[in-house]
């Protein structure tokens, strides 16, 4: 049987990232924290926290925290079912880890997730990834719940579509004059600095590919934000796609410019959830989907 206290100390020294941390949250010391994830690491054979500043989990280790999270989720329907045995979940205050492509938590996923924390106690941490990537924090056990552009469940998920985020390849109209005086040439996009999110992020590339029809290197400046993608556009920093929901006002203000006009590309989005744990956060999963049916294509 899985020593609970131990585990929820490894679930604590997680979330708070260290093991003082963990201790002030479980009201003991640092040094029985210590103990507890040292005792359940030799009894399990396995390392389940990566001691550091912070300290990370292990694959083992996430898989185990997401396991305590789901005791919450367990346990805190018990406390609402029986009331009068005056419960308290596992671990304390239940915290849900979700992950999301950092555009769609700058346009639409945020309403939602407002409207979920509204309605119950269930507090979130979310992690940000390329969507491309947020299916592998769902295999790897480090999330309960994803949005992301893979369009078939991983193992051991349930999914559900949510719709398309469009972008646009915008820059300022002096960066146009200045770049592209004879249009989106493959010689002028190979020497006109773009945004890039960071190593991960593939849009500008395939863009290029679709509407250029080859691939092309081109110089770029690594910017790892959704707004200051659009702040560098404004500024003349390069060009970037951006999601239609941070420009529309800039594009009919003509503050910005699409590179070629019409040429969108679009990135299907879908909800992937644990199927564990899936029951138990459906309001949640409810209140994603509407809203990305109110925001999305």
């Amino acid at each position: 049987m899985l020593d609970y206290p131990a585990a929820r100390a490894v679930f604590f020294v997680v979330q708070t990232g260290t093991f003082e941390g963990a201790a002030r949250t479980l009201g003991v010391t640092p040094s029985a924290v210590s103990q507890r994830v040292r005792g359940l690491e030799e009894r399990l054979g396995v390392i389940l926290i990566e001691r550091g500043t912070p300290c990370m989990p292990t694959d083992e280790g996430a898989w185990l925290c997401r396991h305590i999270e789901h005791v919450g989720l367990l346990e805190g329907q018990l406390v609402d079912r029986f009331p009068q045995m005056q419960l308290q979940p596992a671990a304390g205050p239940v915290t849900l880890r979700i992950a999301t492509n950092a555009d769609s938590l700058a346009t639409w996923l945020l309403p939602a997730l407002a409207a979920f924390t509204q309605e119950t106690s269930i507090l979130l941490d979310i992690a940000v990834d390329d969507e491309e990537h947020t299916a592998d924090w769902l295999r790897r056990g480090r999330v309960t719940a994803a949005v992301t552009s893979l369009g078939k469940p991983v193992q051991g998920c349930q999914i559900k579509s949510l719709g398309r985020l469009r972008y646009q390849a915008t820059a300022s109209p002096e960066y146009i004059r200045r770049h592209f005086p004879d249009g989106v040439t493959p010689e002028a996009i190979s020497a006109a600095p773009a945004l890039t999110f960071n190593q991960k992020d593939r849009l500008q590339q395939q863009w290029v590919q679709d509407s250029i029809g080859q691939q092309i290197s081109f110089p770029t400046h690594w910017l790892p934000s959704s707004q200051g993608f659009v702040d560098g556009a404004l500024a003349g920093m390069g060009w970037g796609l951006n999601p239609i929901h941070l420009i529309r006002d800039h594009l009919a203000s003509g503050r910005l410019v699409e590179l070629i006009p019409g040429s969108t590309r679009d990135v299907s989005l879908f909800w992937q959830t644990n199927h564990l744990a899936a029951p138990h956060i459906a309001t949640l999963t409810r209140a994603v989907v509407e809203q990305a049916r109110r925001a999305l294509s």
